[in-house]
């Protein structure tokens, strides 16, 4: 998640009954049973299989930037930022995606700046839709190990990859990895400028330390002029004014299938008020501005989270089980979504 009040911020919680704003019934045509049967083939010991593997990366990688940041007067980020890595983790996602027969490419883009990003894209095409699309991303450049930050996001595009592709839908499901989110989300607001072309994006969903979980009363802190429960052991659903009829169906989703305890948090408008910049610090960012529809999940990152950022986010901190079930009710949300499976 990246270094950086209007009193309408709602915590919609009453918001997901059955209708959202429109008339039409929230699950219409959704097979319960097929989408619960897709769900339960996420599997706990892959993805913290790939977190591990991740994490290595990252240990191993050499730092992308070092030198741009020795002028920076606050010793914690100039010693932060020498800790950056990108490389290995992103073939390591390439390289996973495409063996898992994806259409991949890569998109490459400096637009005049210091920083050169290289976003992962991996497509699974839709039989009758193939024009509007789905997508599903999380970033892959992190400090230090990252094991929430992002290794968790990751893990979660690369096993939903892995389940998704073993069924067809109507519509396109995109897989991307995004670059250099830790640098201010430039990865994936040059794919927005840049790369989505004409294709509608009917609806995404972009992770962001989906991994750590307390049931400890206070261990969760509230966002600023947000309240928030005490404990630590949900999962923010973050969206904003376009995007709230996916965060009540991702509700009701849940609700039907009994996966997860889940918080739906609505920002107003594009997010862009004093109180939302704390629900724009990830990869959604770029999609909310220029009027897509995009959901942000996260644990919270440094509201719960005391490895933030630090050598600490290891792989021994995280709660696989609750881990695995925001992966389970993404890949069913996805799949809905999507018009399937089929």
């Amino acid at each position: 998640m990246s270094l950086h009040k209007s009193p309408a911020l709602l915590l919609c919680l009453a918001l997901l009954g059955t209708t959202s704003c429109s008339e039409k019934p929230l699950l219409e045509g959704a097979r319960m049973d097929r989408l619960g049967e897709l769900a339960g083939q996420v599997e706990q010991e892959r993805l913290m299989g790939l977190v591990r593997e991740l994490v290595t990366a990252h240990q191993e990688d050499t730092p992308v930037f070092c030198s741009e940041f020795q002028d920076v007067q606050d010793e914690v980020v100039r010693d932060t930022f020498c800790h950056l890595t990108r490389d290995r983790s992103g073939a390591l996602m390439q390289s996973r995606l495409e063996s898992l027969g994806l259409r991949v490419q890569r998109h490459d883009a400096s637009n005049g700046g210091p920083f050169t990003t290289s976003n992962i894209i991996a497509e699974l095409p839709g039989t009758t839709r193939p024009w509007e699309v789905v997508l599903v991303g999380a970033h892959f450049d992190a400090f230090y190990g990252g094991a929430d930050d992002n290794s968790t996001g990751v893990a979660a595009v690369l096993e939903l990859a892995r389940v998704l592709s073993q069924y067809r839908f109507e519509r396109t499901i995109r897989f991307v990895g995004f670059d250099l989110e830790e640098l201010g989300l430039v990865g994936s607001g040059r794919y927005v400028e840049e790369a989505l072309g004409p294709d509608q994006i009917v609806a995404s969903v972009v992770f962001d330390c989906i991994g750590y979980y307390s049931p400890v009363p206070g261990s969760q802190r509230s966002i600023p002029g947000l309240p928030s429960p005490s404990s630590g052991d949900f999962l923010a659903v973050i969206g904003n004014d376009v995007s709230t009829r996916r965060a009540s169906e991702l509700y009701a989703l849940n609700e039907a299938l009994q996966l997860t305890n889940v918080v739906p948090i609505l920002a107003p408008a594009d997010g862009a008020s004093p109180v939302g910049g704390n629900l724009m610090r990830s990869d959604h960012t770029p999609f909310w501005l220029t009027g897509r529809d995009a959901l942000f999940l996260t644990d919270t990152a440094n509201f719960r989270n005391p490895n933030y950022h630090q050598k600490t986010d290891t792989v021994d901190t995280l709660d696989p089980v609750s881990f695995r079930r925001t992966v389970q009710v993404s890949a069913a949300a996805l799949a809905f979504w999507a018009g399937g499976p089929q």
